[in-house]
């Protein structure tokens, strides 16, 4: 098992933190729609809020690991083939993702900054995560909470988007994309 990216494969460290951030991710959407809709429950609402929390600032560390360890592992190249504005796109669609991975929850955590109720943050009823030093008011929170919205809902398109690419490139012949991201068979010898 290889740790680092090779030119024709993502790493095993790229591929856990990817998988990893991804799940964490995409639980956050229906955590997120969770915590609206139990409004007329106060105690399972704030225990919803704070698993949303817990996730953002887990999504946010793993995605900060993700960066730096892309900046010291190069990608693999791309698939050779005569379609290349498709795999500048790709580069780019991944750079926005990772972009989204960190902002995402640096916004969620503007939120709870910003609050005027100024309720703990707890990550994973572990560790008391401090507030940004931000101006608390009511505007503040609400301006907030439309960006996270926005970026979320931006994210989440994305996320399908990359999904659906992936898919479609993992069914063509000769096509290796997705097979870089995912666990390698070992043959074994006869």
């Amino acid at each position: 098992m290889r740790w680092r990216n090779t030119p024709a494969r993502y790493g095993a460290v790229s591929r856990v933190l990817h998988w990893a951030i991804a799940l964490a991710f995409v639980a956050q959407i229906p955590l997120g729609f969770l915590t609206q809709a139990t409004a007329d429950q106060p105690a399972l609402q704030f225990q919803l809020y704070q698993w949303h929390k817990s996730m953002g600032f887990l999504v946010l560390s793993l995605a900060a690991i993700r960066a730096l360890w892309s900046f010291a592992n190069p990608r693999p190249r791309d698939a050779a083939g005569p379609h290349r504005a498709g795999a500048m796109l790709a580069r780019t669609a991944h750079a926005v993702l990772l972009l989204l991975t960190l902002a995402v929850p640096l916004t969620g955590w503007a939120i709870a900054s910003t609050s005027p109720l100024q309720i703990p943050s707890f990550a994973f009823d572990l560790v008391l995560v401090p507030n940004l030093p931000m101006d608390v008011s009511d505007a503040a929170e609400a301006f907030w909470s439309n960006i996270h919205v926005w970026l979320a809902y931006g994210a989440g398109a994305l996320v399908v988007i990359h999904a659906s690419a992936a898919a479609y490139h993992a069914f063509r012949p000769h096509a290796g994309s997705l097979h870089g991201m995912l666990p390698q068979r070992r043959v074994q010898a006869r």
